[in-house]
């Protein structure tokens, strides 16, 4: 049986994944997220044990392409996607770090953006069709996107970034790509860029021009994501055994991950959600009261910089509420529950420095800012709740050596560079710009679509 997916706005049709994947964001703005969410028996998810990450993800995401794809092709897309490292690195009882940034751009965002192109790709050579993904970054998904989808026949990436807010490392590893693949700097925020990309999608002028995204408002994004966590599980748990985890937060598409892993069935006791300095959602939290945070502020954590966090909206769908896209609340959701289940809080930079520093004078344990901060808000949870012997795990989402100059101040020396950023670093850029003004972006769309 096919499995739809419903806006969070819950005025558009539901759709298949083909078409949820392939439109980025539905008709009437909202996001698309499972209808219901497939269950994984206890079963199921002890066999993971034994299972490769590649038949891991496989096993968990049959369950959403079941009549979209067949099983082989699935599990050859799979294969070619998942030979990154995955590895957890115990640093003290059951602790571990769960070190994400083994990729080809050095992101947890490979892991999404690999699968996403292969996909994408099929679904597009069967249709014979091509298409144009637009992607705001604040750091780390541009790169991800860019690097996954370049000379993927049938597609073209446009990819906007904040100017001012992204390290060398990571813009470079987005801005030396060529053929079908664009990058524009915005003068502006990330919040800037993702609202410049919602309204090129709803923007009737451009509806000659199929768009998709790859940004986590991309449900595409968001399924891929929920593997890590089961394959975390199958390594560091018992059978049955309810984890922790501790996941640094922006945008929340890493995070929603984790619930979707929750909802289809693996025992989390508690999933921590630490920000940066913008704080509307740990406010929102503590309140009940959401005020979405405009102009973002920048911090260290610079893919964090996100004011309004745009799967906010899929959280609250899940707990029985309805936010549309703008952050206006038509519908609470269980705040009682979503307290039980979740915890936040926000990481200074101050904070977030100083535990850089903490972690590796008592662990030898090199964190950068995005783990950094997540490593502080499990410790702030630790001040709440006992782990009372289960398992936890910290994510650590980006590699140091994107952050030289905060590891050299905080250290007095620089992480080694993966090999693939060092090549990236000394190749030259070719970008656009433009002010963070939508109607000079559309006429910008318009013009490399003639």
């Amino acid at each position: 049986m096919v499995l739809l997916f419903r806006s969070t706005n819950g005025k558009s049709p539901a759709v298949n994944l083909r078409d949820a994947f392939l439109h980025g964001i539905a008709p009437d703005g909202g996001l698309y997220f499972p209808e219901t969410f497939p269950r994984l028996s206890p079963d199921e998810i002890a066999a993971f044990a034994q299972l490769p990450y590649h038949e891991i993800a496989f096993r968990v995401l049959a369950h959403f392409t079941d009549g979209i794809i067949s099983d082989h092709d699935l599990a050859g897309i799979c294969r070619e996607a998942y030979h990154i490292p995955v590895p957890l690195e115990k640093v003290y009882g059951r602790v571990s770090v769960m070190r994400l940034d083994q990729g080809p751009t050095a992101s947890f965002k490979d892991f999404a953006a690999q699968f996403m192109a292969r996909l994408m790709g099929k679904f597009l050579r069967d249709e014979k069709r091509e298409i144009t993904i637009l992607t705001a970054t604040s750091g780390d998904t541009g790169a991800a996107v860019a690097h996954a989808f370049h000379n993927v026949p049938g597609i073209r990436v446009i990819v906007l970034f904040p100017i001012a807010e992204v390290s060398l490392s990571q813009r470079k590893l987005m801005t030396t790509l060529r053929e079908n693949i664009r990058t524009v700097a915005i003068d502006g925020k990330f919040d800037d860029c993702q609202a410049m990309v919602k309204c090129a999608f709803a923007d009737p002028a451009l509806k000659h021009i199929p768009l998709s995204s790859a940004n986590s408002i991309n449900i595409g994004r968001l399924l891929p994501q929920s593997v890590y966590y089961f394959y975390a599980a199958s390594r560091l748990a018992r059978a049955g055994e309810a984890m922790v985890f501790s996941v640094p937060s922006g945008n929340f598409g890493d995070m929603m991950g984790g619930i979707v892993a929750r909802e289809m069935g693996l025992p989390v006791r508690k999933i921590i959600v630490p920000v940066n300095e913008n704080d509307a959602f740990p406010k929102f939290l503590a309140s009940g009261s959401y005020q979405k945070i405009s102009p973002s502020r920048n911090s260290v954590s610079n893919a964090m910089n996100v004011g309004h966090p745009s799967n906010l909206s899929r959280l609250v769908a899940v707990y029985g509420g309805q936010m549309d896209e703008t952050g206006n609340i038509h519908r609470m959701p269980d705040l009682a529950a979503m307290r039980r289940d979740l915890f936040s809080s926000s990481i200074s930079d101050e904070r977030t420095r100083a535990t850089i520093k903490a972690v590796w004078d008592k662990h030898q344990l090199l964190l950068e800012p995005h783990g950094a901060v997540a490593w502080r808000g499990f410790e702030d949870w630790e001040q709440t709740e006992t782990l009372n012997g289960l398992p936890a795990v910290v994510l650590e989402t980006a590699n140091p050596a994107k952050f030289p100059e905060e590891i050299e101040k905080m250290m007095g020396w620089s992480p080694d560079i993966p090999a693939v950023m060092e090549a990236a670093l000394k190749l030259p850029e070719d970008f656009d710009q433009m002010d963070a003004d939508y109607e000079k972006f559309r006429a910008y769309l318009m013009r490399r679509h003639l």
